[in-house]
């Protein structure tokens, strides 16, 4: 299976020599293109997690995502021959993420589940779940925290296209201005001006809950 769940593990071949750099994601995707099929399964296991998070956020849905992720990979390993070490892997793996997440959800964009969130999923600010074991959190207090994460993802997902793209990348991947810019083939000032206006929208539709 391309996609094995597990915390990515160098190969022997992988693995730098006593007192060298560790290889970088370039340079294991350059050993992908001539034919490495550990490379490959190294880079796979290590950005699984990541790219359906990506897709969940982009798909909200848990099956989609992970098929999309799985086709996200298959892209990769088609286009391996193609590579080039000009731009960071992350960047070139983004951008087939989002060309494939950006057409999903046009082609669903009518069928597409009204934002839920489960009650064991993580609050993306403070990483707890909502049903909180030790108590902390009173029936209430447990409620209008359920309400503010749905509101948050609902009005990320009503953002126009660029700017959802943007936020995702930004806020939930962690990608700083340079990498959104180069996967959305913007400039870093463009990029910038795209999540400023963002999350002023953010703000203002979301005030009753900052």
């Amino acid at each position: 299976m391309l996609m094995a769940a597990m915390t990515p593990q160098a190969s022997p071949a992988l693995l730098p020599a006593v007192g060298a750099e560790a290889p970088s994601d370039a340079e294991i995707m350059l050993r992908a293109k001539t034919g490495d099929q550990s490379a490959f399964d190294y880079l796979v296991q290590k950005y699984r997690r990541p790219m359906v998070s990506f897709m969940y956020r982009m798909a909200r849905n848990s099956a989609a995502a992970e098929d999309l992720a799985q086709e996200v990979f298959l892209r990769v390993y088609r286009s391996r021959e193609s590579y080039e070490a000009s731009a960071k892997f992350t960047t070139w793996l983004y951008r087939i993420a989002t060309n494939l997440a950006v057409n999903h959800a046009r082609d669903t964009r009518h069928e597409r589940p009204e934002v839920q969130v489960s009650l064991d999923e993580p609050d993306e600010d403070t990483g707890t779940t909502l049903e909180l074991p030790d108590g902390s959190l009173t029936a209430e207090q447990a409620m209008v925290r359920r309400e503010r994460m749905m509101a948050i993802r609902s009005k990320v997902e009503a953002l126009p296209e660029q700017q959802r793209l943007a936020v995702i990348m930004h806020k939930y991947q962690q990608m700083d201005y340079k990498q959104i810019a180069d996967v959305l083939k913007k400039s870093e000032s463009a990029t910038k001006s795209l999540l400023f206006r963002a999350y002023e929208t953010l703000r203002e539709q979301l005030k009753e809950f900052v």
